[in-house]
């Protein structure tokens, strides 16, 4: 059986001894880089900075989320604004593998610069096992570059620490636990809203998605067991649609609702009917732009919880 107590106070020790000097960690607001910090910073104290770095591509209010859940476990951090060098590089980029590996290099280009004027020579990263598994760890093909894992450039000029990589979400939350971590809002991909946009990322389509988000989490954070996991994809197919007396072309979303418990394998959400209708309806009313709403009800696998 999983001992948190055990393993958190066998990490702490082994990061004393392979980090000699300063380190930064990245952090999103998920659990796993949340605590790989909390871990760290248990470690190394103020020699360990944890750098959220705002690349446009979170959901809103993410930045105030992450910025007082860090401040209550008395992680020394920082907020890095990246939007327009992220938007940037992935114009007319419309490949999700070629999105995963831009971002993680991006990522590293500014972690790079933040640790050197932190003086730091160590990454601390929250990688558990299904990263690098889905990555092609070891044998196996890869199903997804996780931009932690395998979008990363082959170069990189810090030495890497992954205290959780052979750690699976059950286990990290029960570390969570462990230390007191309050309920953190649900699993989020590291490359953000970019692997949730089918096709190029633009200014207006991650705002469209980040309205359209806001709408389900809104709605689904009320059910009375609230799913693992629940986002909207934005489609590149449009549809017709009428508003009001007018005939409209617009985006069309899939909402995502999975339960898992160690995020290799999950089903899908049997979410009922009404609630779905409800949700359909805030969202193509309050979003003009989104003519179509449906609704992925595909297990992994075969599919994978994200659709890039």
């Amino acid at each position: 059986m999983f001992a948190p107590e055990s393993f958190v106070s066998k990490e702490i020790e082994k990061i004393k001894k392979e980090v000699l000097g300063k380190a930064v960690i990245a952090v999103s607001g998920g659990i796993d880089s949340t605590v790989a910090a909390k871990v760290a910073s248990g470690a190394l104290g103020s020699e360990v900075l944890a750098i959220y770095v705002d690349t446009g591509l979170m959901r809103l209010d993410e930045e105030i989320d992450v910025q007082k859940t860090l401040a209550d476990l008395g992680i020394n951090h920082k907020i890095v604004k990246e939007e327009e060098l992220f938007l940037d590089r992935l114009k007319g980029v419309t490949d999700p593998e070629t999105k995963r590996k831009i971002i993680g290099k991006t990522f590293i280009d500014v972690f790079e610069r933040e640790a050197k004027d932190f003086g730091a020579k160590y990454l601390v990263q929250g990688t558990i096992a299904p990263d690098w598994i889905e990555s092609g760890g070891g044998l196996r093909d890869t199903i997804k570059s996780h931009h932690n894992v395998g979008g990363l450039p082959d170069i990189v000029n810090l030495k890497i620490v992954e205290p959780l990589r052979d750690l699976y979400k059950d286990e990290v939350r029960k570390i969570a636990d462990y230390y007191g971590i309050p309920k953190m809002r649900q699993p989020f991909p590291g490359p953000g809203l970019a692997v949730r946009i089918i096709g190029e990322v633009t200014r207006d389509r991650v705002a469209l998605l980040k309205k359209a988000t806001s709408i389900l989490e809104k709605n689904v954070s009320k059910f009375e067991e609230v799913p693992w996991q629940y986002f909207v994809v934005l489609l590149a197919d449009r549809s017709t649609g009428v508003h009001g007396d007018r005939r409209v072309y617009g985006s069309t979303v899939a909402i995502r609702c999975v339960n898992s418990l160690d995020g290799m394998t999950a089903n899908f959400t049997p979410i009922p009917l009404e609630m779905l209708a409800k949700i359909s309806r805030e969202i193509t009313n309050g979003i003009p732009e989104i003519s179509r709403v449906v609704y992925d009800i595909t297990d992994k696998p075969p599919a994978t919880i994200e659709w890039e």
